[in-house]
C-alpha cells in the first residue's frame, strides 16, 4: 500500500463554536479542541503541510464577522500558528470552494486531506465531498470534528445523533472516519486509514438492522 501524502485541514476553529449561537455540542467542545491541537501537534512532528481556514462574513454580519471574536481563531490555536502554516478565509461550506486550497496541495503533491475542525453537519462534510472531485482522499478524525443541535421546519436532531450519523455516511463512501488516537498511529506508520464502501455499509446495515 503506497504511504499517503498527508496535509491537515484544521476547518474554522473560531469562537463562534465555543461562545456563539453555533455551540458545538457532540462531542463535548474542550474534548474535540483538545484533540484538534494533537493533531496538529502530530503533523508539525511529521513535517505534514496545515492549512488553517477561517469562515469570514462582511463587518455587521451575526456570525463570523470579519474582525469579530466570532471570526477569531480560538487562542490555543492561534498561539500555535506560524508562517509555515497556509491561512486562508472562506465564505462557503468547502474549503476548496473560492480559494487556492486546492492548487497549495497538489504544489506539494498532497494525495490526501485530514479533515479536523467544525462543522461536521457543513464545512467538513462539504470539504470531504468536494475533495472527491479534485482526485483527493479524504479523513475524517470523528472526536476531533463536531456538531450543534438542530431543530427547524423539517424536525429536530441531537447533536451527538447528528454527528455519528454523519460519520457512517462519511466513512460509506466519502471519508475514512478514525479517532485521532488511530490516525496518530497510522500517521506514525506511513499508512492509510481503512475506509468502507457503499456497497458494503449498505450489506451491513441491512444485516444489523433489518435481519
Amino acid at each position: 500500500m503506497t504511504t499517503p501524502s498527508r496535509a491537515l485541514i484544521v476547518v474554522d476553529v473560531q469562537q463562534e463554536y465555543f461562545d456563539g449561537v453555533l455551540q458545538i455540542q457532540h462531542p463535548p467542545r474542550d474534548e474535540s479542541l483538545a484533540n484538534v491541537l494533537r493533531a496538529v501537534d502530530v503533523a508539525e512532528e511529521h513535517g505534514m503541510p496545515v492549512v488553517v481556514v477561517q469562515h469570514e462574513l462582511p463587518e455587521g454580519a451575526p456570525v463570523f464577522a470579519v474582525g469579530s471574536p466570532s471570526w477569531s481563531l480560538h487562542p490555543d490555536l492561534e498561539q500555535r500558528a506560524h508562517a509555515g502554516w497556509k491561512r486562508v478565509t472562506k465564505d462557503k461550506g468547502s474549503v476548496f470552494a473560492g480559494t487556492d486550497v486546492a492548487a497549495w496541495l497538489a504544489e506539494r503533491d498532497v494525495d490526501t486531506i485530514t479533515i479536523v475542525g467544525y462543522m461536521t453537519n457543513n464545512c467538513d462534510i462539504a470539504t470531504a465531498v468536494d475533495a472527491e472531485g479534485l482526485g483527493l482522499a479524504a479523513e475524517v478524525l470523528s472526536d476531533a470534528s463536531g456538531s450543534p443541535h438542530l431543530a427547524n421546519e423539517a424536525g429536530s436532531v441531537t447533536a451527538q445523533q447528528l454527528h455519528e450519523t454523519l460519520m457512517v455516511l462519511l466513512h460509506s463512501n466519502f471519508a475514512a472516519v478514525a479517532t485521532t488516537d488511530a490516525w496518530t498511529e497510522a500517521t506514525a506508520q506511513g499508512r492509510a486509514l481503512p475506509k468502507s464502501d457503499l456497497g458494503s455499509s449498505a450489506a451491513q446495515g441491512r444485516a444489523a438492522l433489518v435481519g
